[in-house]
């Protein structure tokens, strides 16, 4: 068993950034619209909405069966590398970037997207190091061979 004490200590829900991001950007929109012109939208959309799906189920998934929470604030029980974490190291934080573009497709407007550009800047600074830290402490060697052969983004 985990001393519970012991996570990451990110303490603001890492999907609530990408979520203040699309509606920032609705409401920059009302001010200063940046509509994007139509066309293959909905398509692109949908691509990126099923990308958003198809990695946040694997990602969940893979949680489960490994018996570790997805939730920061909490205690690893184990290191997940299987799945879309094979591929990289931060599959939801991915997932959650596609769901933003997708929304500013959606939506018709460049706000959401652009400003999804200072969102993974802050997710990496106040998310994804501070994990990074606490994967390294609570793992050790393991982490690092992960961390060395599969990269933080894509």
């Amino acid at each position: 068993m985990v001393d519970r004490s012991d996570n990451p200590g990110v303490w603001f829900p890492p999907p609530l950034w990408y979520a203040l991001a699309i509606l920032i950007g609705v409401l920059l929109d009302r001010r200063w619209p940046l509509p994007i012109a139509a066309g293959l939208l909905s398509t692109i959309g949908g691509v990126c909405l099923v990308g958003w799906m198809a990695l946040t189920f694997a990602s969940i998934g893979r949680f489960r069966h490994s018996k570790t929470s997805i939730v920061p604030i909490r205690p690893a029980e184990a290191l997940v590398v299987s799945g879309p974490y094979h591929y990289t190291r931060n599959p939801m934080y991915v997932s959650l970037a596609l769901l933003t573009i997708a929304c500013g497709l959606f939506l018709a407007m460049w706000w959401p997207i652009v400003l999804l550009v200072p969102t993974l800047a802050i997710v990496q600074q106040f998310v994804i190091l501070p994990e990074e830290r606490y994967l390294r402490r609570r793992f050790g060697t393991e982490y690092e061979a992960y961390a060395h052969r599969v990269r933080r983004w894509l």
